[in-house]
């Protein structure tokens, strides 16, 4: 069944939703070491405030995207962190892929020049929503934190702007 999406600025207003995508995806064990979901002034101090979205279906908050800066120094200005996440019963209707492609127009909109992401190996879907989306494949960064008592690997991938940055 096709869903009506729409993509809108993520609000404080949107937080509980935001807050239960997020949950699921922890439960995944693949979406981030993460083991809780901050409060929202955490969230909120920790995101860039532009470059936040959620997709509605309807009423319901399906999905949510947002950046972090990789670094406070003004060099690093032009680079942000990606973060991606769609809810259980929504995951697989291309919802990742409308929240990345105004996520990317609007970091360019901003004037940053690389995204980046860090995912679990094992997080094949996102790796492809990823690499669809014109991010390449960095490396393999090798047992970069222990969660649970197992070492996880992490993939990091980058996309730099066509336009920004040139």
């Amino acid at each position: 069944m096709e869903r009506s999406i729409s993509i809108e600025p993520l609000t404080v207003d949107h937080w509980d939703a935001v807050r239960s995508i997020y949950l699921q995806g922890i439960a995944t064990g693949n979406a981030t070491f993460q083991h809780t979901v901050p409060d929202w002034q955490e969230w909120d101090a920790g995101h860039l405030p532009a470059c936040r979205l959620v997709a509605r279906s309807e009423q319901e908050i399906v999905g949510w995207a947002a950046l972090s800066p990789v670094s406070r120094r003004p060099v690093y200005r032009g680079v942000a962190e990606v973060s991606i996440y769609v809810a259980e019963p929504a995951r697989g209707c291309g919802i990742g892929s409308k929240l990345m492609t105004g996520l990317i127009a609007d970091s360019e909109a901003e004037g940053i020049w690389t995204l980046q992401a860090g995912i679990f190996p094992e997080n094949t879907a996102s790796i492809e929503l990823h690499t669809k989306a014109g991010f390449r494949i960095v490396g393999t960064r090798s047992r970069l934190g222990c969660m649970n008592g197992h070492w996880r690997d992490v993939v990091l991938l980058e996309r730099r702007s066509l336009i920004v940055g040139t």
